[in-house]
């Protein structure tokens, strides 16, 4: 199975560590998801730090916390018809490709991604994320490899 490289506004199948279990003391993800990429930075001899935001079929308590995705665009990435939301308020950052990437459920031949989002949703997405970084209001995990 080849591996993508991991630019930004790539969603990918990884095994998010939600801020609640990590302050339960929790250091894995309970369950693999889609999670876009919403950066990523070389910093360790040929490394790259990613960071990822992840999808929820939960609504957000606050909805200033998460983008909701248009059918259309879960519909070109191969996600289920669900309503479903981009969490914009935390944050997972990994060594790419590190141990909690997955590989998307039921797609042959085998891969990590499910695709790019376009390019006015990604600006939009990102856009949201430096609002809520402004605001104090964004929280980061750092997994360990």
């Amino acid at each position: 199975m080849s591996l993508p490289a991991p630019r930004p506004g790539l969603v990918i199948s990884y095994a998010y560590l939600w801020l609640r279990e990590h302050r339960r003391g929790t250091e894995e993800g309970a369950k693999d998801r889609p999670c876009a990429i919403v950066a990523a930075r070389q910093i360790i001899a040929g490394r790259d730090v990613v960071t990822v935001v992840p999808v929820t079929h939960s609504p957000p308590p606050d909805a200033a916390d998460a983008i909701e995705i248009p059918a259309a665009l879960k519909a070109h990435l191969g996600l289920d018809d669900q309503p479903s939301w981009i969490v914009i308020t935390e944050t997972n950052d990994f060594l790419w490709p590190g141990p909690d990437l997955r590989p998307v459920p039921g797609r042959r031949p085998p891969r990590y991604a499910y695709g790019m989002l376009p390019p006015r949703f990604f600006a939009h997405l990102r856009d949201r994320i430096l609002q809520a970084h402004q605001r104090r209001q964004l929280d980061r995990i750092t997994r360990s490899e």
